[in-house]
């Protein structure tokens, strides 16, 4: 069979798949939002009592962590809204726009860590060693209990986004803790500026890869774990069918990729069973549910034999 190639045309619809789901995400948000939420006030008061910037980034790190929670939260319930006549897809979509706040309300908590540590590094201030201990161990626990909630739900773009933020700041208040035995062992305070630095730098690596993976999902591009050219190919090899044209293969939401192509095929009456084996093919070999296909009939072009010109005797 011919290889596919990619020409747009307009398109129509012959078979829709769907497959949404997004059950038990929301409550597990909604678990992490509430432990986080409830330490990281405390935390916050107690960084600005005993002076520690790495302290008070953790803090900063869990208030952002409670937003991009509740956003989550919120993005789950979008998503498990129904299509409607303003939004034929439905709201799953809201994930990957929640994913991608978090990720820029990551860098910009980055932005406000470094300026403050540049800041510690010229003004040193008296920190109280003791205390920064006692929270950050607190509130390592609390995260490792968040990050482990978070990771027994589903996994898609929206809850690696706030699961991300949990384990981000899970790194800070091991930085914190590291920061309250150097102070306390050795009175050295320029380790607290210089470990909230470590810790906003691991954490531009993270946000960075998921912002360019929200992107990508915006941008419609061919999902990572999708080979185009095999998806074609698999297409192009079914029975009855010439050619494939126009195919495009881009991610709704998480765990939702979506498929549209046009197929030349020889006859009409066998496009049901194409469809059928084109869907189930695109299901078992790629996990496609959502499959839109063109069936586009060759006509075929009698061939035309003119007469040859009379000769002259």
């Amino acid at each position: 069979m011919p290889a596919p190639d990619h020409d747009h045309d307009s398109h129509g619809h012959a078979g829709h798949g769907h497959g949404h789901h997004h059950t038990g995400q929301g409550t597990t948000l909604i678990i992490a939002l509430v432990l986080t939420l409830s330490f990281a006030g405390v935390e916050a008061l107690a960084g600005w009592w005993s002076g520690s910037l790495a302290l008070l980034s953790d803090a900063a790190h869990m208030l952002t962590d409670s937003s991009a929670l509740g956003l989550a939260a919120g993005a789950a319930w979008l998503a498990r809204r129904p299509p409607s006549s303003r939004h034929s897809y439905g709201l799953v979509r809201a994930e990957v726009m929640a994913a991608l706040f978090n990720s820029l309300l990551m860098l910009v908590l980055i932005g406000y860590i470094v300026h403050e540590a540049i800041d510690r590094f010229g003004a040193p201030r008296d920190i109280k060693g003791s205390a920064v201990i006692g929270v950050a161990v607190i509130g390592l626990i609390i995260n490792l209990v968040v990050a482990w909630v978070l990771s027994r739900g589903e996994h898609t773009l929206n809850s690696r986004a706030a699961l991300l933020h949990v384990l981000g700041d899970a790194l800070g208040s091991v930085a914190a803790i590291t920061a309250g035995i150097v102070i306390v062992t050795t009175g050295w305070t320029p380790i607290d500026p210089l470990l909230s630095l470590l810790v906003a730098a691991l954490i531009l690596v993270s946000a960075l890869r998921l912002l360019r993976e929200v992107v990508h999902v915006l941008m419609e591009g061919v999902p990572g774990s999708i080979h185009l050219n095999e998806v074609g190919q698999d297409l192009a090899t079914l029975d009855g069918v010439s050619r494939v044209h126009d195919l495009h293969v881009w991610t709704l939401s998480s765990g939702t990729i979506a498929l549209s192509a046009h197929l030349e095929i020889r006859n009409l009456s066998a496009w049901p069973g194409i469809l059928a084996a084109a869907r189930q093919t695109m299901d078992t070999q790629h996990g496609i549910r959502h499959v839109t296909l063109q069936p586009e009939v060759l006509i075929a072009v009698p061939l035309v034999r003119h007469p040859a010109p009379a000769k002259n005797i």
